[in-house]
Protein backbone atom coordinates (compact mmCIF):
# COMPACT_ATOMS: atom_id res chain seq x y z
CA UNK A 1 0.00 0.00 0.00
CA UNK A 2 1.19 3.51 -0.79
CA UNK A 3 2.75 5.49 2.03
CA UNK A 4 0.10 8.20 1.79
CA UNK A 5 -2.63 5.61 2.31
CA UNK A 6 -0.76 4.12 5.26
CA UNK A 7 -0.37 7.53 6.89
CA UNK A 8 -4.03 8.23 6.30
CA UNK A 9 -5.06 5.00 8.05
CA UNK A 10 -2.85 5.86 11.03
CA UNK A 11 -4.32 9.36 11.23
CA UNK A 12 -7.81 7.87 11.23
CA UNK A 13 -6.87 5.50 14.05
CA UNK A 14 -5.59 8.37 16.18
CA UNK A 15 -8.89 10.19 15.67
CA UNK A 16 -10.76 7.06 16.69
CA UNK A 17 -8.60 6.69 19.79
CA UNK A 18 -9.43 10.26 20.83
CA UNK A 19 -13.13 9.47 20.35
CA UNK A 20 -13.00 6.45 22.67
CA UNK A 21 -12.71 3.64 20.12
CA UNK A 22 -10.90 0.66 21.69
CA UNK A 23 -10.98 -1.99 18.95
CA UNK A 24 -10.36 -2.03 15.21
CA UNK A 25 -11.59 -4.75 12.90
CA UNK A 26 -9.41 -5.68 9.94
CA UNK A 27 -11.86 -7.27 7.47
CA UNK A 28 -10.95 -9.38 4.43
CA UNK A 29 -13.71 -10.24 1.91
CA UNK A 30 -13.49 -13.93 0.99
CA UNK A 31 -14.66 -15.83 -2.09
CA UNK A 32 -18.21 -16.00 -0.74
CA UNK A 33 -18.55 -12.32 0.14
CA UNK A 34 -18.29 -12.97 3.87
CA UNK A 35 -15.83 -11.30 6.18
CA UNK A 36 -12.71 -13.00 7.53
CA UNK A 37 -11.86 -10.65 10.39
CA UNK A 38 -9.33 -10.05 13.14
CA UNK A 39 -10.08 -7.70 16.04
CA UNK A 40 -7.13 -5.54 17.10
CA UNK A 41 -6.86 -3.39 20.27
CA UNK A 42 -6.48 0.13 19.00
CA UNK A 43 -3.02 0.60 20.56
CA UNK A 44 -1.71 -2.13 18.25
CA UNK A 45 -3.51 -0.97 15.10
CA UNK A 46 -1.01 1.67 13.83
CA UNK A 47 1.78 -0.88 13.64
CA UNK A 48 -0.38 -3.23 11.58
CA UNK A 49 -1.22 -0.38 9.22
CA UNK A 50 2.48 0.00 8.48
CA UNK A 51 3.53 -3.64 8.33
CA UNK A 52 0.27 -5.38 7.52
CA UNK A 53 -1.69 -7.74 9.78
CA UNK A 54 -0.76 -11.40 9.44
CA UNK A 55 -3.58 -13.78 8.51
CA UNK A 56 -3.46 -17.32 7.17
CA UNK A 57 -2.80 -16.98 3.43
CA UNK A 58 -5.63 -19.26 2.34
CA UNK A 59 -8.35 -17.68 4.50
CA UNK A 60 -10.15 -16.08 1.56
CA UNK A 61 -10.15 -19.22 -0.64
CA UNK A 62 -11.63 -21.63 1.91
CA UNK A 63 -14.75 -23.34 0.63
CA UNK A 64 -18.26 -22.79 2.00
CA UNK A 65 -17.56 -25.19 4.91
CA UNK A 66 -14.17 -23.53 5.48
CA UNK A 67 -12.37 -26.58 4.13
CA UNK A 68 -8.77 -26.13 2.98
CA UNK A 69 -9.10 -26.98 -0.72
CA UNK A 70 -5.95 -28.21 -2.51
CA UNK A 71 -5.10 -26.41 -5.71
CA UNK A 72 -6.51 -23.01 -4.78
CA UNK A 73 -3.07 -21.32 -4.88
CA UNK A 74 -2.70 -20.11 -1.27
CA UNK A 75 -2.57 -23.31 0.80
CA UNK A 76 0.02 -26.03 0.15
CA UNK A 77 1.43 -24.01 -2.76
CA UNK A 78 2.89 -21.44 -0.33
CA UNK A 79 3.60 -23.84 2.52
CA UNK A 80 0.42 -22.73 4.31
CA UNK A 81 2.06 -19.37 4.92
CA UNK A 82 0.65 -15.96 5.81
CA UNK A 83 -0.69 -13.01 3.91
CA UNK A 84 -0.65 -9.40 5.15
CA UNK A 85 -3.91 -7.44 5.49
CA UNK A 86 -3.45 -3.80 4.47
CA UNK A 87 -6.30 -1.46 5.51
CA UNK A 88 -8.00 0.72 2.92
CA UNK A 89 -8.53 4.15 4.54
CA UNK A 90 -11.50 4.82 2.26
CA UNK A 91 -13.44 2.12 4.11
CA UNK A 92 -12.86 3.49 7.62
CA UNK A 93 -16.07 3.45 9.67
CA UNK A 94 -17.20 3.26 13.27
CA UNK A 95 -19.34 0.15 13.83
CA UNK A 96 -22.46 1.47 15.62
CA UNK A 97 -23.82 -1.93 16.73
CA UNK A 98 -20.55 -3.00 18.40
CA UNK A 99 -19.10 -1.41 21.53
CA UNK A 100 -16.21 1.02 20.94
CA UNK A 101 -15.34 -0.62 17.62
CA UNK A 102 -14.33 0.62 14.17
CA UNK A 103 -13.28 -1.18 11.01
CA UNK A 104 -11.26 -1.16 7.81
CA UNK A 105 -11.86 -3.34 4.77
CA UNK A 106 -8.46 -4.66 3.74
CA UNK A 107 -6.57 -5.56 0.63
CA UNK A 108 -4.05 -8.36 0.84
CA UNK A 109 -0.45 -8.94 -0.14
CA UNK A 110 2.47 -11.21 0.63
CA UNK A 111 5.47 -10.05 2.64
CA UNK A 112 7.26 -9.02 -0.57
CA UNK A 113 4.36 -6.74 -1.54
CA UNK A 114 2.88 -8.99 -4.23
CA UNK A 115 -0.94 -8.97 -4.19
CA UNK A 116 -3.04 -12.11 -3.88
CA UNK A 117 -4.47 -11.88 -7.38
CA UNK A 118 -7.26 -14.41 -6.86
CA UNK A 119 -8.97 -12.45 -4.09
CA UNK A 120 -12.35 -10.86 -4.92
CA UNK A 121 -11.54 -7.26 -4.03
CA UNK A 122 -8.40 -7.41 -6.17
CA UNK A 123 -10.39 -8.91 -9.05
CA UNK A 124 -12.87 -6.04 -8.84
CA UNK A 125 -10.06 -3.46 -8.58
CA UNK A 126 -8.65 -4.70 -11.89
CA UNK A 127 -11.92 -3.97 -13.68
CA UNK A 128 -12.28 -0.65 -11.87
CA UNK A 129 -8.83 0.41 -13.11
CA UNK A 130 -9.67 -0.78 -16.61
CA UNK A 131 -12.89 1.22 -16.53
CA UNK A 132 -11.08 4.38 -15.44
CA UNK A 133 -8.44 3.93 -18.14
CA UNK A 134 -11.33 4.05 -20.63
CA UNK A 135 -12.54 7.31 -19.07
CA UNK A 136 -15.43 6.06 -16.95
CA UNK A 137 -16.36 5.60 -13.30
CA UNK A 138 -18.75 2.72 -12.59
CA UNK A 139 -21.70 3.17 -10.26
CA UNK A 140 -23.09 -0.06 -8.79
CA UNK A 141 -26.11 -0.83 -6.65
CA UNK A 142 -27.28 -4.11 -5.13
CA UNK A 143 -30.72 -5.19 -3.88
CA UNK A 144 -30.23 -8.05 -1.41
CA UNK A 145 -33.18 -10.11 -0.22
CA UNK A 146 -32.87 -12.20 2.94
CA UNK A 147 -34.83 -14.27 5.44
CA UNK A 148 -34.85 -13.64 9.17
CA UNK A 149 -35.28 -16.93 11.04
CA UNK A 150 -35.44 -18.23 14.56
CA UNK A 151 -32.34 -20.07 15.71
CA UNK A 152 -34.06 -23.41 14.98
CA UNK A 153 -34.38 -22.34 11.34
CA UNK A 154 -38.12 -21.64 11.39
CA UNK A 155 -39.59 -18.44 9.91
CA UNK A 156 -40.91 -15.67 12.16
CA UNK A 157 -44.19 -15.76 10.23
CA UNK A 158 -45.62 -17.49 7.17
CA UNK A 159 -47.77 -16.53 4.21
CA UNK A 160 -47.34 -14.08 1.33
CA UNK A 161 -47.74 -10.54 2.58
CA UNK A 162 -45.34 -8.38 0.58
CA UNK A 163 -45.33 -4.67 1.54
CA UNK A 164 -47.65 -5.33 4.50
CA UNK A 165 -47.02 -2.49 7.02
CA UNK A 166 -47.25 -4.83 10.02
CA UNK A 167 -44.84 -7.31 8.46
CA UNK A 168 -42.45 -4.58 7.30
CA UNK A 169 -41.55 -3.89 10.93
CA UNK A 170 -42.58 -7.25 12.35
CA UNK A 171 -39.43 -7.42 14.46
CA UNK A 172 -37.54 -4.43 15.94
CA UNK A 173 -34.38 -5.83 14.40
CA UNK A 174 -35.47 -4.39 11.03
CA UNK A 175 -35.75 -0.75 12.09
CA UNK A 176 -32.62 -1.14 14.18
CA UNK A 177 -30.79 -2.43 11.10
CA UNK A 178 -31.96 0.57 9.07
CA UNK A 179 -30.81 3.00 11.77
CA UNK A 180 -27.45 1.29 12.21
CA UNK A 181 -26.80 1.24 8.46
CA UNK A 182 -27.46 4.95 8.13
CA UNK A 183 -25.12 5.62 11.06
CA UNK A 184 -22.55 3.29 9.45
CA UNK A 185 -22.51 5.37 6.27
CA UNK A 186 -24.69 3.08 4.15
CA UNK A 187 -27.66 5.21 3.16
CA UNK A 188 -30.88 3.15 3.18
CA UNK A 189 -33.46 4.18 0.58
CA UNK A 190 -36.24 1.57 1.07
CA UNK A 191 -37.08 -1.27 3.46
CA UNK A 192 -39.97 -3.73 3.25
CA UNK A 193 -40.97 -7.32 3.79
CA UNK A 194 -40.61 -9.32 0.59
CA UNK A 195 -42.88 -11.85 -1.09
CA UNK A 196 -42.38 -14.80 1.24
CA UNK A 197 -43.10 -14.98 4.95
CA UNK A 198 -40.13 -13.81 7.06
CA UNK A 199 -38.32 -12.46 3.98
CA UNK A 200 -37.17 -8.84 3.64
CA UNK A 201 -35.53 -6.56 1.10
CA UNK A 202 -33.60 -3.48 2.22
CA UNK A 203 -32.06 -1.28 -0.45
CA UNK A 204 -29.27 1.25 -0.13
CA UNK A 205 -27.95 3.98 -2.38
CA UNK A 206 -25.59 2.89 -5.19
CA UNK A 207 -21.90 3.64 -4.81
CA UNK A 208 -19.21 4.79 -7.22
CA UNK A 209 -16.11 2.66 -7.71
CA UNK A 210 -15.26 0.31 -4.86
CA UNK A 211 -17.99 1.80 -2.68
CA UNK A 212 -20.60 -0.20 -4.61
CA UNK A 213 -19.44 -3.72 -3.66
CA UNK A 214 -17.91 -2.51 -0.36
CA UNK A 215 -21.34 -1.31 0.78
CA UNK A 216 -23.03 -4.56 -0.25
CA UNK A 217 -20.36 -6.61 1.54
CA UNK A 218 -20.74 -4.47 4.66
CA UNK A 219 -24.54 -4.59 4.61
CA UNK A 220 -24.76 -8.37 4.35
CA UNK A 221 -22.30 -9.02 7.15
CA UNK A 222 -23.86 -6.34 9.37
CA UNK A 223 -27.33 -7.82 8.84
CA UNK A 224 -26.17 -11.19 10.14
CA UNK A 225 -24.45 -9.64 13.15
CA UNK A 226 -27.41 -7.48 14.14
CA UNK A 227 -29.84 -10.39 13.74
CA UNK A 228 -27.59 -12.54 15.91
CA UNK A 229 -27.67 -9.89 18.65
CA UNK A 230 -31.46 -10.42 18.73
CA UNK A 231 -31.20 -14.20 18.94
CA UNK A 232 -32.09 -14.55 15.24
CA UNK A 233 -30.40 -15.76 12.08
CA UNK A 234 -30.47 -13.60 8.97
CA UNK A 235 -29.69 -15.73 5.94
CA UNK A 236 -28.85 -14.75 2.39
CA UNK A 237 -29.08 -18.39 1.31
CA UNK A 238 -30.70 -18.30 -2.11
CA UNK A 239 -33.39 -20.93 -1.52
CA UNK A 240 -33.71 -21.90 2.17
CA UNK A 241 -37.16 -23.49 1.72
CA UNK A 242 -38.32 -25.60 -1.22
CA UNK A 243 -41.90 -24.32 -0.97
CA UNK A 244 -41.09 -20.64 -0.53
CA UNK A 245 -39.60 -17.81 -2.57
CA UNK A 246 -35.91 -17.59 -3.34
CA UNK A 247 -33.75 -14.61 -2.42
CA UNK A 248 -32.16 -12.59 -5.21
CA UNK A 249 -29.78 -9.67 -5.36
CA UNK A 250 -30.48 -7.69 -8.51
CA UNK A 251 -27.35 -5.78 -9.51
CA UNK A 252 -27.44 -2.34 -11.15
CA UNK A 253 -24.66 -0.67 -13.09
CA UNK A 254 -24.09 2.56 -14.96
CA UNK A 255 -21.01 4.42 -16.14
CA UNK A 256 -20.31 8.10 -15.58
CA UNK A 257 -17.75 10.24 -17.37
CA UNK A 258 -14.56 10.89 -15.42
CA UNK A 259 -14.36 14.31 -17.05
CA UNK A 260 -17.81 15.73 -16.30
CA UNK A 261 -19.49 13.13 -14.13
CA UNK A 262 -22.51 12.74 -16.40
CA UNK A 263 -24.21 9.40 -16.96
CA UNK A 264 -23.04 8.04 -20.33
CA UNK A 265 -25.81 5.43 -20.61
CA UNK A 266 -28.81 7.76 -20.94
CA UNK A 267 -30.07 9.67 -24.00
CA UNK A 268 -33.55 11.22 -23.80
CA UNK A 269 -33.57 11.78 -27.57
CA UNK A 270 -33.19 8.05 -28.24
CA UNK A 271 -36.43 6.01 -28.65
CA UNK A 272 -35.21 3.57 -26.00
CA UNK A 273 -33.50 6.22 -23.87
CA UNK A 274 -30.08 4.61 -24.37
CA UNK A 275 -26.74 5.65 -25.83
CA UNK A 276 -24.83 3.40 -28.20
CA UNK A 277 -22.30 2.95 -25.39
CA UNK A 278 -25.04 1.54 -23.18
CA UNK A 279 -26.12 -0.85 -25.91
CA UNK A 280 -22.57 -2.11 -26.35
CA UNK A 281 -22.19 -2.60 -22.61
CA UNK A 282 -25.40 -4.62 -22.56
CA UNK A 283 -24.31 -6.62 -25.60
CA UNK A 284 -21.10 -7.50 -23.78
CA UNK A 285 -23.03 -8.84 -20.79
CA UNK A 286 -25.23 -10.90 -23.10
CA UNK A 287 -22.18 -12.21 -25.02
CA UNK A 288 -20.49 -13.34 -21.78
CA UNK A 289 -23.61 -14.36 -19.83
CA UNK A 290 -22.76 -18.07 -19.89
CA UNK A 291 -19.22 -17.42 -18.69
CA UNK A 292 -20.16 -15.02 -15.91
CA UNK A 293 -23.15 -17.01 -14.65
CA UNK A 294 -21.21 -19.04 -12.09
CA UNK A 295 -20.34 -15.76 -10.34
CA UNK A 296 -23.97 -14.63 -10.30
CA UNK A 297 -25.39 -17.94 -9.04
CA UNK A 298 -22.37 -19.58 -7.39
CA UNK A 299 -23.82 -22.63 -5.57
CA UNK A 300 -26.05 -25.64 -6.11
CA UNK A 301 -28.67 -23.99 -3.96
CA UNK A 302 -28.62 -20.82 -6.05
CA UNK A 303 -29.80 -22.76 -9.09
CA UNK A 304 -32.88 -23.92 -7.18
CA UNK A 305 -34.07 -20.32 -7.14
CA UNK A 306 -34.08 -20.13 -10.92
CA UNK A 307 -37.52 -21.17 -12.14
CA UNK A 308 -39.95 -19.65 -14.65
CA UNK A 309 -42.72 -17.44 -13.25
CA UNK A 310 -40.53 -16.43 -10.29
CA UNK A 311 -38.99 -13.27 -11.83
CA UNK A 312 -35.64 -15.07 -12.00
CA UNK A 313 -34.14 -15.22 -15.52
CA UNK A 314 -33.77 -18.56 -17.28
CA UNK A 315 -32.33 -17.40 -20.61
CA UNK A 316 -29.93 -14.83 -22.09
CA UNK A 317 -32.20 -11.93 -22.97
CA UNK A 318 -32.99 -8.30 -22.35
CA UNK A 319 -36.10 -6.19 -22.18
CA UNK A 320 -36.96 -2.59 -21.31
CA UNK A 321 -39.34 -3.44 -18.43
CA UNK A 322 -39.36 -7.23 -18.33
CA UNK A 323 -38.81 -8.84 -14.94
CA UNK A 324 -38.13 -12.23 -16.55
CA UNK A 325 -35.19 -11.03 -18.68
CA UNK A 326 -31.51 -11.42 -17.82
CA UNK A 327 -31.03 -7.65 -18.32
CA UNK A 328 -33.42 -4.74 -18.30
CA UNK A 329 -33.10 -0.98 -18.62
CA UNK A 330 -34.02 1.14 -15.60
CA UNK A 331 -34.16 4.81 -14.70
CA UNK A 332 -36.77 7.46 -15.33
CA UNK A 333 -34.43 9.96 -16.97
CA UNK A 334 -31.15 9.98 -18.88
CA UNK A 335 -29.34 11.01 -15.70
CA UNK A 336 -30.52 7.86 -13.90
CA UNK A 337 -30.43 5.39 -16.80
CA UNK A 338 -28.76 2.13 -15.83
CA UNK A 339 -28.69 -1.60 -16.53
CA UNK A 340 -30.16 -4.12 -14.11
CA UNK A 341 -28.84 -7.68 -14.12
CA UNK A 342 -31.53 -9.88 -12.57
CA UNK A 343 -29.55 -13.11 -12.33
CA UNK A 344 -27.45 -12.61 -9.16
CA UNK A 345 -28.72 -14.41 -6.09
CA UNK A 346 -28.57 -13.13 -2.53
CA UNK A 347 -25.70 -15.52 -1.83
CA UNK A 348 -23.54 -14.08 -4.61
CA UNK A 349 -20.37 -12.13 -3.85
CA UNK A 350 -20.85 -8.43 -4.78
CA UNK A 351 -17.18 -7.98 -5.71
CA UNK A 352 -17.36 -10.86 -8.18
CA UNK A 353 -20.76 -9.84 -9.54
CA UNK A 354 -19.46 -6.32 -10.07
CA UNK A 355 -16.22 -7.53 -11.65
CA UNK A 356 -18.10 -9.86 -14.01
CA UNK A 357 -20.56 -7.18 -15.13
CA UNK A 358 -17.77 -4.68 -15.77
CA UNK A 359 -15.50 -7.20 -17.50
CA UNK A 360 -18.26 -8.32 -19.85
CA UNK A 361 -19.65 -4.85 -20.46
CA UNK A 362 -16.28 -3.23 -21.13
CA UNK A 363 -15.48 -6.02 -23.58
CA UNK A 364 -18.71 -5.09 -25.38
CA UNK A 365 -17.61 -1.46 -25.58
CA UNK A 366 -14.11 -2.32 -26.81
CA UNK A 367 -15.43 -4.69 -29.46
CA UNK A 368 -18.30 -2.35 -30.43
CA UNK A 369 -20.81 -5.17 -30.16
CA UNK A 370 -24.31 -4.59 -31.49
CA UNK A 371 -27.23 -5.14 -29.14
CA UNK A 372 -29.76 -7.69 -30.35
CA UNK A 373 -33.46 -6.77 -30.38
CA UNK A 374 -35.29 -7.04 -27.08
CA UNK A 375 -36.95 -10.36 -26.38
CA UNK A 376 -40.68 -10.68 -26.79
CA UNK A 377 -42.16 -10.18 -23.34
CA UNK A 378 -42.11 -12.18 -21.19
CA UNK A 379 -38.53 -12.99 -22.15
CA UNK A 380 -38.53 -16.33 -20.34
CA UNK A 381 -41.07 -17.63 -22.90
CA UNK A 382 -39.03 -16.60 -25.96
CA UNK A 383 -37.80 -19.92 -27.43
CA UNK A 384 -35.20 -18.17 -29.60
CA UNK A 385 -33.12 -17.14 -26.59
CA UNK A 386 -30.22 -19.30 -25.41
CA UNK A 387 -30.84 -20.79 -21.96
CA UNK A 388 -28.57 -19.93 -19.06
CA UNK A 389 -26.52 -22.79 -17.60
CA UNK A 390 -28.71 -25.31 -15.80
CA UNK A 391 -26.07 -26.90 -13.59
CA UNK A 392 -23.10 -25.82 -11.53
CA UNK A 393 -20.74 -27.91 -13.65
CA UNK A 394 -22.01 -26.33 -16.86
CA UNK A 395 -21.57 -22.86 -15.37
CA UNK A 396 -18.01 -23.54 -14.21
CA UNK A 397 -17.11 -24.99 -17.60
CA UNK A 398 -18.62 -21.90 -19.20
CA UNK A 399 -16.35 -19.58 -17.25
CA UNK A 400 -13.21 -21.55 -18.15
CA UNK A 401 -14.22 -21.68 -21.82
CA UNK A 402 -14.68 -17.89 -22.06
CA UNK A 403 -11.10 -16.87 -22.87
CA UNK A 404 -11.74 -13.13 -22.83
CA UNK A 405 -13.50 -13.28 -19.48
CA UNK A 406 -10.69 -15.41 -18.01
CA UNK A 407 -8.17 -12.85 -19.24
CA UNK A 408 -10.15 -9.97 -17.75
CA UNK A 409 -10.77 -11.57 -14.35
CA UNK A 410 -7.32 -13.15 -14.19
CA UNK A 411 -6.24 -16.80 -14.54
CA UNK A 412 -5.25 -16.99 -10.86
CA UNK A 413 -8.77 -16.12 -9.82
CA UNK A 414 -10.40 -18.52 -12.28
CA UNK A 415 -8.15 -21.37 -11.11
CA UNK A 416 -8.82 -20.76 -7.42
CA UNK A 417 -12.53 -20.18 -7.88
CA UNK A 418 -13.34 -23.13 -10.11
CA UNK A 419 -11.19 -25.52 -8.04
CA UNK A 420 -12.93 -24.42 -4.83
CA UNK A 421 -16.43 -24.70 -6.31
CA UNK A 422 -15.79 -28.13 -7.83
CA UNK A 423 -14.58 -29.33 -4.43
CA UNK A 424 -17.86 -28.12 -2.90
CA UNK A 425 -19.79 -29.81 -5.69
CA UNK A 426 -18.04 -33.11 -5.03
CA UNK A 427 -19.02 -32.86 -1.36
CA UNK A 428 -22.60 -32.26 -2.45
CA UNK A 429 -22.53 -35.25 -4.80
CA UNK A 430 -21.22 -37.46 -1.98
CA UNK A 431 -23.93 -36.36 0.47
CA UNK A 432 -26.76 -38.83 1.12
CA UNK A 433 -30.02 -36.85 1.32
CA UNK A 434 -33.25 -37.39 3.28
CA UNK A 435 -35.01 -37.89 -0.07
CA UNK A 436 -32.76 -40.84 -0.90
CA UNK A 437 -33.36 -42.49 2.47
CA UNK A 438 -37.11 -41.98 2.22
CA UNK A 439 -37.11 -43.32 -1.33
CA UNK A 440 -34.94 -46.38 -0.94
CA UNK A 441 -34.31 -47.60 2.64
CA UNK A 442 -37.59 -49.37 3.40
CA UNK A 443 -38.69 -50.58 -0.02
CA UNK A 444 -35.32 -51.71 -1.25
Amino acid sequence: MAKTATASAIDIIETWRADGIRYVRFELPDMHGTSRTKIVPIAQAPGYCEEGLNMYGGAAVLDSRSDVVPGTLYHEEIGYGDQRLMPDPETAAVVPWAEATARFICDSQFVDGEPLRALPRYVFRRQLERCREMGYEPVLGFEPEFYVLNTDGTPLFSGYQIFNPVRNTYHPMITELVDHMNAFGIEIITANCEYAGSQWEINFRPGAGLAGPDNAFSFKNATKEIAYSHGLNATFMSKPFADSAGSGCHAHVSLTSLDGGENVFGDDSDPQGMTDLCRRFMAGQLRHAGGMYTLLAPTVNCLKRRRTHTFSPTNISWGPEDRTAFLRIKGGSSASRHIENRAPTALSNPYLVGAAMLAAGLNGIEEELELEPAAAAPAEEDPSKEPLPTSMREALDGLEADAKLVEALGPDFVTAYTTMRRYELQRFDDHVTDWERQEYVEVF
